[in-house]
């Protein structure tokens, strides 16, 4: 039993990744229009019908975008918590299936996750760490103004990290950004910079550690370059696997762990 992770897009304009196990296929996330999203499965070789389940990270637009849209024609089971629900207008277990944090969910005969609450801009954002069997965990971590001892608690172990890289701090602060957007940005509800991802992973690396990715890079403030120098240099002596970048027009990124 494996998982396969292939990031459909993430950035500012739509976000969603697709796990594959040998049974279930599960959205992570699904903010790009319904219309665009189809076509990127189609890209991968798969139907949306063939779709199981979308867990909704949080209510922003470009995580949730056509996920309720999708899962009705589909017959995809909609997943998030009760507070994005209420946000987002979706009855709980008409339209959804509501989740408490912490709590494992079963989305499959081979597939669970659990949700880790994030700080991020008035939204009741997750961290999503899944698990496919035989400890196989895997964690997706975007928008969030910095981490929580209990995130890097429940990322520990995991063998494949999904996570934010969204800006360079020099780009920022000498962007023509406003100083409340900066402020903002750079908060404690707002993104993760460069080197605080790589702080975070620095934490968290072990020696099964297999593959990174890092998502959300702003297209203004950030280059792929400056996240990757910037994180090998806090994880360069110690992590031995694959390093990728996930941009916005996907699908990219096909790995199995």
């Amino acid at each position: 039993m494996s998982l396969e992770i292939i990031h459909l897009g993430s950035g500012s304009r739509g976000n969603s990744t697709l796990l594959r196990t040998d049974e279930t296929n599960v959205l992570i996330d699904c903010g790009f229009s319904l219309k665009q999203i189809e076509k990127k499965l189609i890209q991968i070789g798969l139907d949306g019908k063939e779709i199981d389940s979308i867990i909704v990270t949080h209510h922003h637009g470009d995580h949730s975008k056509s996920a309720k849209r999708a899962s009705i024609k589909w017959d995809s089971v909609l997943h998030s918590n009760i507070e994005t629900a209420i946000k987002m207008g979706w009855e709980p277990m008409e339209v959804c299936k509501t989740f408490n944090n912490l709590d494992r969910v079963e989305c499959g005969v081979d597939f669970s996750f659990i949700s880790v609450p994030i700080p991020h801009d008035n939204a009741d954002n997750v961290a999503i760490i899944t698990n496919s069997g035989k400890s196989e965990k895997a964690a997706f971590i975007t928008d969030l103004g910095e981490s929580t001892l209990e995130l890097e608690k429940y990322i520990q172990g995991c063998k494949h990290i999904s996570i934010e890289a969204n800006y360079d701090q020099k780009k920022l602060m000498n962007s023509a950004y406003p100083d409340s957007l900066k402020r903002r940005i750079s908060g404690r509800g707002g993104h993760l910079s460069n080197y605080q991802t790589g702080e975070i992973l620095s934490k968290v690396c072990h020696s099964e550690l297999s593959s990174i990715v890092l998502c959300h890079l702003s297209e203004k403030n950030n280059a792929p370059h400056l996240a990757e120098s910037e994180v090998l240099y806090h994880i360069g002596e110690i992590f031995d696997g694959k390093l990728s970048i996930s941009k916005q027009m996907g699908p990219e990124f096909s790995n199995f762990i």
